[in-house]
């Protein structure tokens, strides 16, 4: 009768450990949501405009501007010495126009698959934590790691078109602090630092992304929330 005892009592603890871990990820989840300002106010975010600053290696400082339609349409354009580098994701299509300096002819270009694909997940500006369940992703908590020398939570996500993500939630704060994924096919880390509010929402400043193409760093000087947004801006101009 002990020894039963001794079974039931280990198999009940497991059962409330599974259960209690299971909950875990929505409770990291829920205190993410609330740090970057809650759920209705996420919701509430119907367009965005993001102007940045990039630095890349060399020193040279490149302006980019982001205009949103969220869920739906996004063109981020940048100026290299004089001259527009544009990408664009409109629904299900997307475009591109290259300046003859990095390869382009300066006319409106097609997107190429993989960077349509990469390009379109971006239309979800808080990421795949947000509303996870009805996005269709899974999360998983693999544990507690340091990231820069702070606890943080590693979530592993699986997007329902199947990509992987690993994000890890500052265990103080529940912001983002780094991202882990794949960048056309080549491993890829974002980092995010430096949070600031708009209207309630915390934006990170800073995002420096790693890549095996180099490194860049992304300073956001201004984001305007739920501005008007000529949505023409999103439509590929003839050539």
């Amino acid at each position: 009768m002990k020894t039963n005892n001794i079974l039931f009592g280990t198999a009940t603890a497991l059962f409330l450990s599974l259960g209690a871990y299971a909950q875990t990820v929505d409770e990291i989840v829920d205190k993410h949501v609330a740090a970057l300002g809650g759920m209705d106010k996420l919701n509430g975010v119907k367009t965005l405009t993001i102007e940045r600053s990039l630095a890349i290696q060399g020193g040279m400082e490149i302006p980019n501007k982001t205009v949103m339609v969220v869920g739906k349409s996004m063109r981020s354009e940048s100026t290299v010495m004089g001259n527009s580098m544009i990408q664009v994701v409109d629904g299900s299509t997307g475009w591109m126009i290259r300046p003859a300096m990095m390869g382009g002819t300066g006319d409106p270009e097609d997107l190429p698959a993989d960077q349509l694909k990469q390009q379109a997940g971006q239309l979800d500006p808080f990421g795949g934590l947000v509303d996870y369940k009805n996005k269709g992703n899974k999360v998983e908590l693999v544990g507690k790691e340091k990231v820069d020398g702070k606890d943080a939570y590693h979530l592993k996500v699986t997007t329902k078109e199947n990509q992987v993500i690993d994000q890890f939630l500052d265990a103080n704060t529940y912001l983002l602090s780094k991202i882990k994924t794949s960048m056309n096919g080549q491993p890829g880390e974002i980092s995010f630092s430096d949070y600031k509010d708009t209207d309630g929402i915390k934006f990170a400043k800073t995002t420096d992304i790693v890549s095996p193409q180099g490194q860049v760093t992304l300073t956001t000087e201004k984001v305007t929330i739920n501005g008007p947004v000529d949505e023409s801006v999103f439509k590929k101009p003839a050539k």
